[in-house]
């Protein structure tokens, strides 16, 4: 589903505080819920884990976060390992963990976020998180990246990231389903080592006060598009389409990037494709003459679909983009001294304690 307007305004419309007043009991349940469930102890592991997660529902820049972490790391000498929950793949659905292999598995296997990961590093996906970390560690790894999962306390975790969305914040500040956020701040916070702030906005900015308010170092980054990308996109007219958390964001950069959006699709985050929707995408890009272009996230759940689509039409392509980070190397020695001090303390007793 696409998250509702009225989550990320400070001040909604009448609707808005309808829907708010009529969900907040609702809120108050799932909120009793996820408190207990943070609240229990989870598994260690013979390997630090770093978690990349958020506050809230929605996208707001794990997965480009969780792909500059593991390059860092390689840099550094480390054999990461990412864990995902593979959300929207069939392969975590049977309980077990599974290595992803991007020749074999497809976006309805894997997910679409693991097969993105995977072109950087080892990727398992596991709804059991400690499953999914002894086949991480049984495969060579140094370490495991945990793309998500703030809120899961499966995994004794030894430096937890958290990404802002700079646009939206923490939104209305309301628990699910009256607002985006997945948990109690004061618990999220608790649990947080640093807060990393993406793009800019005045909901950023009093999302990273909070950080600095609870004594938690906030850093700066900005998702860059490919060089040779947006060159392309430079005045050309743009049909644009988007299953992600906030479709606005990629809509946003295709412009920043010198796009002429003659129009725009938006669909819900991990929104599964149908060959009948590119097609018609397709014929709407051609009567425009214009370009086709999604984000990689959603690109890698059309490569399936790919040899089956009109060539003579425009073909769907995606604009990449990067994470960077305005003080990147204080953030690396900052896990790096993690990582250091979790082998120090020699944590690590087998390779599994529950």
């Amino acid at each position: 589903m696409r998250a509702p307007d009225f989550w990320w305004s400070a001040k909604p419309g009448l609707f808005g505080r309808l829907m708010t007043a009529v969900l907040s009991p609702f809120s108050m349940i799932y909120g009793r819920a996820v408190v207990r469930r943070m609240g229990r102890t989870g598994s260690k592991v013979s390997a630090p884990v770093i978690c990349i997660g958020n506050f809230v529902a929605g996208g707001a820049g794990k997965t480009p976060t969780a792909l500059a972490m593991a390059k860092w790391l390689k840099r550094a000498g480390e054999t990461p390992y990412f864990l995902s929950r593979g959300y929207g793949g069939a392969l975590s659905a049977d309980g077990g963990a599974h290595l992803v292999d991007r020749r074999r598995h497809c976006a309805a296997e894997a997910g679409d976020e693991p097969l993105l990961l995977a072109r950087v590093a080892n990727t398992v996906v596991a709804r059991d998180r400690p499953t999914g970390a002894m086949l991480a560690l049984a495969g060579g790894a140094s370490l495991i990246v945990m793309d998500d999962g703030l809120q899961n306390p499966s995994l004794r975790r030894d430096f937890t990231l958290a990404v802002i969305d700079g646009a939206v914040g923490f939104g209305n500040g309301r628990l699910l389903p009256a607002g985006p956020m997945r948990a109690p701040l004061d618990l999220q916070l608790k649990i947080t080592d640093a807060g990393l702030v993406i793009g800019e906005g005045e909901a950023g900015k009093r999302a990273e006060a909070l950080l600095a308010k609870a004594g938690k170092p906030v850093f700066h980054g900005r998702l860059a598009p490919d060089a040779n990308a947006a060159l392309r996109m430079l005045g050309a007219k743009v049909v644009a389409f988007a299953g992600i958390g906030r479709p606005q964001k990629f809509f946003d950069s295709l412009e920043a990037c010198g796009a002429k959006l003659v129009a725009r699709h938006a669909f819900a985050d991990h929104h599964p494709y149908r060959l009948a929707e590119i097609a018609a995408l397709q014929r709407q890009a051609e009567a425009l003459d214009a370009l086709l272009v999604t984000t990689e996230k959603d690109m890698v759940k059309l490569s399936a679909y790919l040899h089956l689509l009109r060539p003579k039409l425009p073909l769907p392509e995606a604009l990449p983009v990067c994470l960077v980070v305005d003080e990147a190397e204080p953030l690396r020695q900052m896990v790096l001294h993690a990582l250091a001090n979790s082998r120090e303390a020699g944590r690590f007793t087998g390779q599994v304690d529950i």
